[in-house]
């Protein structure tokens, strides 16, 4: 017997729409992939709820992840130092340190925040709208640092029709 495919998506009704490597100077930094619910437009990937998967290939601890991400959400949108410190804490109190195999998986609620998960089990969460927007838009925002693979985690978007029921 094979496992429905429910039991494998990390979101209900979402399907995979694309999924890519995270190269820093030649080395791999991260494996992502990106799940969607029918009808997600990535052009307003902010009104979907998503899940984004990183399976990482080095060792990073979590405030390393956090200023990172501070940083990358800086090309999404523009935020007040006193946010960027409360995101930043947030987000290192939300994540685990991380090793190689790990993944680490992201759960977007438009309005609501973040959820993130390890092993099945939530591991933190980030309840702020704003900053969950900022966030996923490190990877699927137009002003990304990195638009290929922006372009291969959005891949199925833009083969499969974007009309359709």
């Amino acid at each position: 017997m094979s496992a429905s495919p429910a039991a494998s998506t990390p979101l209900a009704g979402a399907r995979l729409v694309g999924q890519g490597t995270m190269r820093f100077l030649g080395f791999e930094v991260y494996r992502a992939r990106l799940w969607a619910q029918p009808g997600f437009d990535a052009d307003q990937y902010s009104a979907h709820p998503l899940a984004l998967e990183l399976t990482y290939q080095r060792n990073f601890t979590a405030e390393a992840i956090a200023k990172r991400s501070i940083e990358e959400m800086r090309r999404v949108g523009s935020f007040t130092p006193q946010q960027a410190t409360r995101w930043q804490q947030a987000l290192q109190a939300a994540l685990p340190d991380v090793k190689p195999g790990d993944r680490l998986l992201g759960l977007y609620q438009p309005g609501a925040g973040a959820v993130f998960k390890m092993g099945g089990r939530v591991v933190g969460e980030v309840p702020d709208a704003e900053f969950s927007r900022l966030f996923f838009g490190i990877w699927l925002s137009p002003q990304t640092s990195e638009p290929g693979l922006r372009q291969e985690l959005i891949a199925a978007t833009r083969t499969a029709g974007q009309g359709q029921p």
